[in-house]
């Protein structure tokens, strides 16, 4: 089916599209930009005030089909991707079982072919069950679709494990993720250690089992000569660590999410669970630094690090509730409402952080609003305001910090490869 979007304000990435112009996608692909258009498409949407932008690219998203369909799954985490603009997600291997062989990332990729409203791509487990004991077989796992490897959720503890995992993703051509925590400094930390913990009297998670974890894994990732990505980064030590690193020209990426670029630890004052995620939200210092970070490159790319859980297992003692918040429908009208509302960042800037950065970062071909390429698209209305509630959810979860929040800068449509996946009301998609 047909598609032509008017009158929009294009934000491209690669061929630096930043104007009025009109979009025709015509079996799947964007067959054409250019102004005026000539209508006789099958579809025709009028995107007169609105963004357009290529279909956002969220490289740290957690499904959790199989094995916990009761939080999640594949069919209501896409459909909560496609309501927050996102076309594509990288899904975490922190499943159960774990995605650490060739059979289960079949499986799972069978779930996303019957059920998926967005384009999914698979990252696999570094070890066997996540154990931190044995290696995967990365080359078949590759072979299999993964595009990255991870044990998000736990860092690899051994040396000389992760050493040897840098090496063999290097010959097999794979990203490592790495999620960055010694357990053995977070202990039973639940929020960031500091002046904070002491007055709620909650155990903390100190700085050093983040950034000393990200030390050790640059260092042996540049051993290896292996490109490393740095997830959900939370401090200003790691910011200067990987800073450094990027000096040197080593080869290492980094992402930080939403939450951690507006919230302070300030925000557990009345203990409200939805805080609560790991890496913890640490304090304005830190917060002011991964701004930085972002605005001079350090920091590579925004992800949701969406981590649904149940009622059940949030709306308890803050010290009982589990880790994480839910981020996909909330990623990109945060940072519209926080920065761009503000002058603090364009519009071009958030499309190189939620698109075409992760793209690039995963060697995927998405991204780019340009002829030729799968249409991912997404048209924004920058000034329409919302409020985050519970009921509006896609997703089959709401543990999110920004429930109840004012929010600027709305989905108004989702094309994913050349359908409309999302549409915020009938009007002109009919």
């Amino acid at each position: 089916m047909d598609i032509l979007i008017k009158n929009g304000h294009l934000i491209g990435t690669a061929t630096v599209v930043d104007g009025m112009a009109d979009i025709l996608v015509k079996d799947g692909v964007i067959a054409e930009i250019r102004k005026d258009i000539p209508e006789g498409a099958q579809k025709v949407i009028d995107a007169s005030g609105k963004i357009v932008l290529p279909g956002l690219v969220d490289m740290h998203v957690h499904l959790r089909e199989p094995g916990r369909e009761d939080k999640e799954t594949v069919a209501t985490g896409t459909k909560a991707a496609v309501k927050g603009g996102v076309t594509s997600v990288l899904a975490m291997p922190n499943t159960t079982p774990a995605m650490d062989s060739p059979e289960r990332l079949r499986m799972f990729q069978e779930i996303v072919r019957k059920t998926a409203s967005s384009h999914v791509f698979a990252a696999a487990a570094i070890t066997k069950g996540r154990a931190g004991a044995e290696l995967t077989d990365f080359a078949a796992l590759k072979a299999e679709g993964a595009v990255a490897v991870t044990d998000d959720g736990s860092s690899v503890d051994d040396d000389g494990l992760m050493e040897e995992a840098f090496r063999l993703a290097k010959k097999c051509g794979l990203l490592v993720v790495c999620h960055c925590e010694d357990k053995r400094l977070s202990q039973k930390g639940v929020m960031n250690l500091g002046l904070m913990s002491t007055e709620l009297g909650l155990r903390g998670i100190p700085k050093e089992a983040e950034y000393r974890r990200v030390e050790r894994d640059l260092h042996l990732a540049a051993g290896a000569g292996c490109p490393v990505h740095i997830a959900h980064v939370s401090c200003r030590e790691s910011v200067d660590l990987i800073a450094a690193a990027k000096k040197r020209g080593e080869p290492v990426t980094a992402e930080t999410a939403p939450h951690y670029l507006i919230f302070t630890d300030e925000a557990l004052e009345t203990y409200d669970p939805n805080f609560k995620m790991n890496p913890p939200l640490r304090t304005k210092a830190d917060r002011d630094a991964l701004r930085q970070a972002v605005r001079d490159g350090v920091i590579d790319a925004v992800a949701s690090d969406h981590a649904p859980h149940t009622e059940s297992e949030k709306d308890i003692e803050f010290d009982h509730a589990e880790f994480g918040v839910t981020g996909l429908e909330t990623e990109c009208a945060s940072l519209v409402s926080e920065f761009i509302a503000s002058d603090r960042m364009t519009w071009m800037e958030l499309a190189r952080l939620l698109s075409s950065a992760p793209a690039k970062i995963l060697g995927i071909d998405k991204g780019r609003l340009e002829a030729g390429r799968c249409a991912d698209i997404v048209i924004i209305d920058p000034a329409r305001e919302w409020v985050v509630t519970k009921a509006a959810f896609a997703s089959k979860s709401n543990n999110s910090p920004f429930l109840g929040r004012k929010l600027k800068g709305a989905v108004e449509c989702t094309i994913c490869a050349g359908k409309i996946a999302y549409t915020s009301s009938k009007k002109n998609f009919s």
